[in-house]
């Protein structure tokens, strides 16, 4: 998991800045964020295993990397609903 939010992180940071010393910024803050919340995130995911599904479940709604557009109001909808279950 920590792999793919770098991953995430180091290609969002290429794409929104064009000097290299931003870049390096944010890949370093991405990673002491991700080296401090990493711990705790993991405890809480492992004390609600219905975290995972929730998660899985905004993944293929959002449809990322299939080429889909999903309305707005499906997804506030479906957050709505898993903050307050």
């Amino acid at each position: 998991m920590d792999i793919i939010f770098s991953l995430d992180s180091i290609i969002t940071a290429i794409g929104l800045a064009n000097r290299v010393e931003i870049i390096i910024i944010a890949i370093v803050v991405a990673v002491i964020f991700m080296m401090i919340f990493s711990s705790p995130l993991n405890r809480f995911v492992d004390n609600h295993p219905t975290i995972k599904i929730v998660a899985l479940s905004f993944l293929l709604l959002i449809g990322k990397g299939f080429d889909m557009h999903i309305h707005k109001g499906y997804i506030y909808f479906a957050m709505t609903f898993s903050a307050f279950c």
